[in-house]
């Protein structure tokens, strides 16, 4: 099986979504309509526990939230006031139902549940001298790392056991966790994943976008800051306390450029006008001779509807998407293979023949997306066909909870950009720069000293040490040294 849509293979694959409800009235209902919003977030499972007063439930699963989480059965097996959930996409552990999150243990201080967005990019070196120290892992998620700090912490309260446990790891995270005093929500110290709160009613709510607020029909009322906890207590008193003292925030660039959904609000910025901005900087850096300009659905939209309004060229559906297939057909062979790509994706061909198009995406991969669309808008008659990337050139990998590919495999690792365009067979490619992205973000320009976003995969500017990374790379050296010498 494979998947039907030919775009989504060479997408970099957003991290996780998580979404949690303090003191409210179905509480685990509510957090199957926040996931529901999420689901982009993360497609390869979902899972909800909930805390009725005395006892933790959970129910996990591989797949989508709907099928899983849209039966009352399921829900009524998850009684109580507080709940938390979270949509997986694996970046660092196995595709298994035990790395389902939220994860679960029992602790000496009680029931100890967790969800988690991000990546610990330490977790290796942590979990090796836990296991040295005695500590039996259930799972090969980063995230089981964190459990294992706070259960073997010399700190007396829970709380202090977990403020104790996050300044032992490094990376990003975005937390909710769930115990018998209450909810906690917490963010990195440089704040790369997203986390805001809401309220509906008496109910205190906690998501990775404001978008899943709106669904369920709750107020936002803020972010939480890089550093912050969060603490919202079994009879509704809600605490703040910033353990990391202050830090230079450096938020995730590429929630504004693809991850997160356009309808919401990241640190108090519409992603749908910042996603425009970015379109109409693009077009006063890479203008075209065009006929119409078209966006790869859906992603490429809001930029491509900014370059349209900066560049007076028409916008237009070159592309149109059906929406009714599902995630994987069976291929038997190459040739039904290559006529599936069409089920998901077909072009216009009424109205791009003999025009001359330019075609707005968010990024480039490994550049086999590129190379199909190119195509498709060639067989399609199109007389010449010019590609803009409403990001700077992917060179790097993420390690903050994105699963980008090794960097060998990313095409701007490999070539220039015209090496690029002749991969992709455009009669031009152009990117949005570095500074340009800044600009449609709101600030002046990249600061070189204290750049105000993780813009890594952009620029290499790491935000935090890769203690994993580091240690593999030397390791793979002392082996290349070894296989030498014998």
């Amino acid at each position: 099986m494979i998947t039907t849509n030919p775009f989504d293979d060479d997408k970099l694959r957003e991290e996780c979504g998580i979404f949690g409800v303090s003191n409210g009235e179905t509480a685990s209902a509510i957090v199957a309509l926040g996931l529901h919003a999420l689901q982009h977030r993360g497609q390869e499972a979902a899972g909800i526990t909930s805390w009725d007063g005395q006892d933790f439930h959970t129910h996990r699963a591989m797949g989508h939230v709907a099928g899983n989480f849209d039966r009352d059965e399921v829900i009524r097996a998850l009684p109580g006031m507080s709940a938390c959930g979270h949509v997986r996409y694996s970046t660092t552990g196995e595709t298994s139902l035990r790395n389902v999150q939220p994860l679960y243990a029992e602790l000496n201080s009680g029931g100890f549940a967790i969800a988690h967005n991000g990546n610990i990019s330490n977790a290796m070196k942590v979990r090796r001298e836990l296991i040295r120290r005695g500590s039996i892992f259930q799972s090969t998620s980063d995230t089981e790392v964190i459990i294992h700090l706070v259960a073997t912490s010399s700190y007396r309260t829970l709380l202090d056991k977990f403020i104790d446990a996050l300044k032992q790891v490094e990376g990003a995270y975005s937390l909710i966790v769930m115990t018998t005093e209450g909810m906690i929500a917490c963010r990195d110290p440089l704040g790369i994943r997203p986390l805001v709160m809401g309220k509906l009613g008496e109910a205190i709510i906690f998501a990775s976008e404001t978008v899943a607020f709106d669904v369920v029909g709750a107020d936002y009322v803020r972010s939480i800051d890089p550093g912050e906890l969060v603490i919202v207590t079994n009879d509704g008193q809600i605490r703040s306390h910033r353990p990391f003292g202050e830090t230079h925030a450096r938020p995730c660039i590429f929630e504004h450029v693809y991850f997160s959904r356009p309808d919401s609000i990241i640190d108090n910025s519409s992603v749908y006008s910042v996603r425009k901005a970015i379109g109409a900087q693009l077009a006063i850096e890479n203008p075209v001779d065009a006929d119409y300009v078209i966006p790869v659905p859906d992603s490429g939209v809001p930029a491509a509807i900014g370059y349209a309004q900066q560049s007076g060229i028409p916008f237009e559906l070159g592309i149109i998407r059906s929406h009714y297939i599902g995630r994987t057909f069976i291929q038997p062979g190459d040739k039904v293979r290559h006529l599936g790509v069409k089920l998901k994706h077909n072009a216009n061909r009424a109205l791009i023949e003999g025009k001359k198009i330019v075609l707005i995406d968010d990024s480039i991969v490994r550049g086999t997306t590129s190379l199909k669309i190119v195509q498709m808008m060639r067989e399609a008659g199109a007389a010449e066909v010019h590609m803009r990337i409403a990001s700077p050139p992917t060179k790097h990998s993420c390690f903050y909870g994105v699963d980008t590919p090794e960097r060998t495999k990313l095409l701007a690792h490999k070539l220039d950009v015209g090496g690029m365009q002749d991969f992709i067979h455009a009669d031009s490619l152009s990117f949005i720069s570095i500074d340009g992205l800044y600009k449609a973000l709101g600030e002046a320009k990249r600061a070189d000293i204290r750049p105000q976003y993780c813009d890594a995969c952009f620029t290499g500017d790491y935000p935090t040490k890769l203690t994993d990374q580091d240690d593999a790379a030397v390791t793979n050296q002392f082996e290349l040294l070894a296989e030498r010498v014998v």
